[in-house]
């Protein structure tokens, strides 16, 4: 007897569209890495504008010696959005990246899939966009050079980003791997920015208005001492990111006015967690809608201390959602099943499996 499989072929209900890494590197291309950082930081901007409306929460995580592993969730009441992402910096030793994910937003009413995506190339992205659009409203006014201490993964987005939303011209940069800073240079060598690699991070922060801190290190570590920060300048503190990881000697923190993304979270993953917990910060979404100053002064120095919050995900995953129908860079993946009968699943089951053909003779 011969069987052969019955061919049922998945309802559009079925369908979820998915962003490979393929397609968002194509996606990236289609418009340009410019484009999409500064999109990426308008939907995060306009997220942040309607801060109260969104359910918000500490990260999940699961921690190893290693690294870490979180889920990020968040709903706005209308589409729900996750993101699972690690953090593991001996990755790099291993051939590995320090940071995966993968994201969906979903409609809240159905529970079904809007999108599913991958988030390593996008968390890369919105990191960069959201540290450049924090800086446009607590930078010094006119500044050119960012000191960029930290040379890997995430450092060519942050170049990028500050270049196309503040108008940076000039990169100085540092890290304990000398490759690491020749590989920046190298990638931003037809970007239009000046990059000059520099021997120590003293040396880095020379003349730069803006300095960010990008390192992997799960540790407390002194990334920047505090005779190394004068008055005036912008630091976009962007390594410090989970529990016992820090980068600035706690003395900055003490001279500098603090904004962060949601208390909660940078009490327990960012610099503030060397400080008290009733230490005053500013959130930044009261910055953005004018219930609170950004700058104030030209000698202040101001401190984003960033660990990334689940609704700058949930905007990226919208802004890469609204790209689509521009690009036709996805897959339609066969994720849901979508049976004749939504009570009858297991029929659906068993209508895949085989059926008699034709005996031979």
């Amino acid at each position: 007897m011969h069987r052969r499989p019955i061919d049922l072929k998945p309802s559009e209900l079925a369908y979820v569209p998915f962003v490979s890494v393929d397609n968002m590197m194509r996606n990236v291309r289609a418009v340009g890495v410019e484009t999409v950082l500064r999109g990426i930081a308008d939907y995060i901007e306009a997220d942040f504008l309607r801060w109260e409306s969104f359910d918000k929460k500490p990260r999940i995580p699961a921690h190893a010696p290693q690294g870490v592993i979180e889920l990020m969730p968040t709903s706005d009441g209308k589409i729900f959005g996750f993101k699972y992402v690690n953090g593991h910096p001996g990755n790099t030793n291993e051939g590995l990246q320090t940071v995966t994910g993968f994201g969906v937003l979903s409609n809240l009413a159905t529970g079904y899939p809007l999108l599913f995506s991958e988030m390593t190339i996008l968390t890369a992205l919105r990191t960069a966009a959201n540290s450049a659009l924090a800086a446009k409203y607590l930078a010094p006014k006119g500044a050119t050079t960012i000191a960029v201490i930290g040379n890997g993964a995430q450092s060519d987005f942050q170049c990028l980003a500050f270049k196309e939303l503040l108008g940076i011209t000039d990169i100085r940069a540092f890290d304990i791997e000398h490759e690491a800073s020749l590989r920046l240079a190298r990638n931003l060598a037809h970007s239009g920015l000046n990059v000059t690699i520099c021997k120590t991070p003293e040396d880095a922060i020379e003349g730069a208005q803006i300095i960010t801190t990008v390192t992997a290190d799960k540790k407390n570590a002194t990334i920047l001492s505090d005779n190394m920060v004068g008055s005036g300048v912008h630091i976009n503190a962007v390594g410090g990111d989970c529990p016992g990881k820090t980068e600035l000697h706690r003395d900055i923190l003490l001279r500098s006015d603090i904004f962060v993304e949601f208390p909660d979270q940078t009490h327990i993953e960012g610099e503030f967690q060397q400080l008290d917990r009733d230490h005053p910060v500013t959130e930044l979404w009261q910055v953005y809608a004018g219930k609170a100053p950004g700058r104030i002064s030209d000698d202040q120095i101001t401190l984003f201390d960033s660990v990334g919050f689940a609704i700058e995900d949930f905007a990226a995953l919208r802004y890469v959602h609204d790209l689509l129908p521009e690009t036709g860079h996805f897959e339609k993946l066969d994720l849901l099943a979508d049976p004749d009968d939504p009570r009858d699943l297991y029929g659906m089951v068993l209508r895949s499996g085989t059926c008699e053909d034709d005996q031979a003779a």
